[in-house]
């Protein structure tokens, strides 16, 4: 059992990868937040453990501005009314890579994943009580937004899996790559 994430990472990948989240730690240390780092760099670490990794074709720096590109896109990065905020074209410059180059990336790493709009599984922990897609759940045939369920079945959608937490309760730290 490996010691931590980046234990799982495949060896013959291992330094695309490290080369992969460098860029991406650099570009969110100073113009994002944590929390965005958190979430890319789950998100390079899911694309190295691919067989095969798609990681070992195309240049890092277009796999790091996609892996943004993506994880921006679910949680709403380019409108400008949102914090942290940065338009499509400033996050292509930072990197270097041409803006239809990077949509094509991340329209690559959306459909590998299937990644949508709102999508729970890459939304940023501190975003996850605004987005409705992860509280939706289905009871006696009728969907219904969890957080307004009486108690008893939010236990129980928790504990199978449907709800990120139990509404009212701080979200879970995760601690990913």
């Amino acid at each position: 059992m490996p010691t931590n994430k980046r234990d799982s990472i495949p060896e013959k990948i291992r330094a695309t990868f490290d080369v992969i989240v460098g860029m991406i730690d650099a570009v969110c240390k100073e113009h994002l937040n944590q929390e965005y780092n958190d979430v890319c760099r789950r998100l390079a670490a899911a694309l190295a453990r691919k067989r095969p990794s798609p990681l070992e074709r195309g240049k890092p720096e277009v796999w790091a501005c996609g892996i943004i590109y993506t994880i921006g896109a679910v949680n709403f990065l380019y409108d400008r009314s949102q914090q942290p905020y940065l338009p499509i074209r400033e996050l292509c410059r930072l990197f270097g890579v041409n803006q239809n180059t990077a949509s094509a990336k991340s329209l690559l790493i959306k459909k590998m994943f299937k990644i949508h709009q709102m999508d729970p599984e890459w939304t940023l922990p501190s975003r996850m009580d605004r987005n409705p897609m992860a509280w939706m759940i289905q009871v006696n045939g009728f969907i219904v937004d969890a957080r307004y369920a009486p108690h008893e079945i939010q236990e129980q959608a928790l504990r199978l899996g449907l709800i990120p937490y139990l509404p009212g309760s701080p979200p879970p730290h995760t601690n990913h790559d």
